[in-house]
C-alpha cells in the first residue's frame, strides 16, 4: 500500500481507529525498509461543543506534522437532512471532497483512512440490504477521477483488535456528534446483527471477510463481468474405432 518516497495523508477524526491507523503507521515509518513521509489531516467539521485542542496538543506534543482543516459541514448536514434521517451519506461524500481537495494541496501521493474488517463487512451488508449491490471497501482505491489513491491499512484488523490496542495507548479519544450519535441508523443495526451472529458462531465475521478474497463469478448473475450467453456445451471427444486386427 506504501511505496518509497510516498508522502501519505493520515486522516486522523479523533476516534480509536484513525488514532491507531496513525499510531502504527509511525511505527512502521521507523522500521520499514523504505522512506516515506506522514502528514496527519483532521477535518474540523464545526460540531458542537468539539473540543478544538484535544487533536493539536496530542499531535504536538509527539511532533507529528499536521494540519486542520475547518468546514462546517456539521451545519450544511443538520440544514438539508431532516430531523431522525441518516446523516451519514452526506456527511461522508463533504468530507471526501474535502480531503481529495486538502490532498491535492499537500502534495499527498496517498490518502489512509482508519476503516477495519468489520467496518467492511458493514459496508456489504449495506449494500446488500439497501442498494441491491455486492460492494464493499476495498483496502486500496482509485478515486473516480484517478487522482487520488485511497489506502485503508487496518482493512484486514478486526474492531475488537483496534479496540484493545487503543485502550492499551489510552488515546484521547474524540465522540462524534454525528453519524455517533444515530442509534437507528442502519449501519449500527448492521453493526448489531453482524455482532449477535458473531456471539452466536465465532469466526463468521473472518469467514464473510474471506468470502470477499474468494469471489466465483460463474456462480454469481452479473451479466457485465462474466458471459452466461455464451456458454455453451462442448462437443463430445470422439472415440479411437478398434480395427479388425486390434479385436482378440
Amino acid at each position: 500500500m506504501i511505496e518509497a518516497g510516498d508522502r501519505v495523508m493520515v486522516c486522523l477524526s479523533g476516534g480509536k481507529d484513525s488514532y491507531t491507523l496513525l499510531d502504527i503507521l509511525l511505527l512502521l515509518q521507523k522500521s520499514a525498509p523504505i522512506q516515506f513521509e506522514i502528514l496527519a489531516v483532521n477535518l474540523d467539521q464545526k460540531q458542537p461543543n468539539f473540543p478544538a485542542q484535544v487533536l493539536p496538543n496530542y499531535l504536538d506534543q509527539r511532533a507529528i506534522p499536521y494540519r486542520i482543516v475547518e468546514e462546517d459541514t456539521y451545519g450544511i448536514v443538520k440544514r438539508v437532512i431532516p430531523e431522525g434521517k441518516t446523516m451519514c451519506g452526506l456527511c461522508s461524500r463533504l468530507r471526501r471532497g474535502i480531503l481529495y481537495r486538502v490532498a491535492t494541496e499537500e502534495g499527498a501521493t496517498k490518502i489512509a483512512l482508519g476503516h477495519h474488517r468489520d467496518d467492511i463487512i458493514e459496508t456489504l451488508f449495506l449494500n446488500l440490504f439497501h442498494a441491491g449491490k455486492l460492494e464493499a471497501m476495498p483496502p486500496k482505491l482509485l478515486s473516480d477521477d484517478q487522482q487520488h489513491l485511497v489506502i485503508r491499512p487496518l482493512a484486514y484488523c478486526p474492531e475488537s483488535d483496534i479496540q484493545a490496542y487503543a485502550n492499551l495507548r489510552q488515546f484521547p479519544l474524540i465522540p462524534c456528534t454525528l453519524c455517533g450519535s444515530q442509534q437507528t441508523s442502519q449501519r449500527l443495526q448492521i453493526k448489531r446483527m453482524l455482532q449477535s451472529w458473531e456471539a452466536a458462531t465465532p469466526g463468521r465475521l473472518e469467514s464473510i471477510f474471506r468470502s470477499l478474497q474468494n469471489i466465483e463469478l460463474s456462480q454469481l448473475a452479473d451479466l457485465k463481468l462474466f458471459d452466461f450467453a455464451g456458454l455453451a456445451t462442448q462437443d463430445p471427444i470422439p472415440q479411437p474405432q478398434e480395427t479388425a486386427s486390434e479385436l482378440p
